[in-house]
């Protein structure tokens, strides 16, 4: 298979992604393909009434549980011989010697949506569209998978919900940010940064 995850994901917008855009999610489906980038987020954010909720999402891997500024970032990404998804190791460098990974893996379940999952199951949706040359990715609730069910789960109702863009700068940089934003309690994490293709 010839075209890459996102191609199928995207259809006919796939062509409206910045070159950039296009190459970081160029991995096909049932392969090997590896890609790294690199970057610096300029801010990793919780707020205070997010820590509160830190220790309970910890246990599924579904957050970054540091505040930091200019923290060195690797996001190491691959396909999988064995099905069609997308893995994803973000090693977050907060010093030398503390380093955080964030893995998760997304899978293509329908037209434009994919579910990212982190531990147990437990997965957000999201809906993708390209604008302007960027990639967006929209909260559209989760969701926990057990074996023969997939059951809605209203973490929404805790945590807000997710905005992800990732935006050419040129033909080799992007920008990307991420925040979760509650509806009574504003913005409950939020990170941002630039990054650059790994040659």
């Amino acid at each position: 298979m010839n075209k890459s995850i996102f191609q199928l994901v995207l259809g006919d917008q796939w062509d409206d992604l910045g070159h950039v855009i296009k190459q970081h999610y160029s991995l096909r489906p049932f392969s090997d393909d590896y890609i790294c980038v690199s970057g610096v987020m300029s801010e990793v954010y919780h707020s205070p009434m997010a820590k509160l909720l830190i220790p309970f999402a910890m246990l599924f891997g579904a957050v970054v549980p540091f505040r930091g500024s200019d923290v060195p970032i690797e996001v190491h990404y691959n396909s999988n011989t064995n099905n069609g998804n997308l893995y994803w190791d973000r090693i977050f460098k907060f010093s030398d010697k503390n380093h955080f990974h964030f893995k998760s893996h997304m899978e293509h379940i329908q037209d434009n949506e994919v579910v990212e999952f982190v531990r147990f199951g437990v997965g957000m949706r999201l809906r993708v569209t390209a604008e302007e040359g960027a990639i967006i990715f929209r909260d559209n609730g989760y969701i926990w998978r057990l074996p023969g069910v997939t059951i809605p789960i209203p973490i929404n109702l805790m945590f807000g919900s997710a905005y992800v863009e990732e935006r050419p700068i040129d033909e080799n940089t992007f920008s990307m940010k991420m925040i979760i934003k509650h509806p009574l309690f504003g913005v409950m994490f939020r990170y941002s940064g630039k990054f650059k293709l790994d040659q």
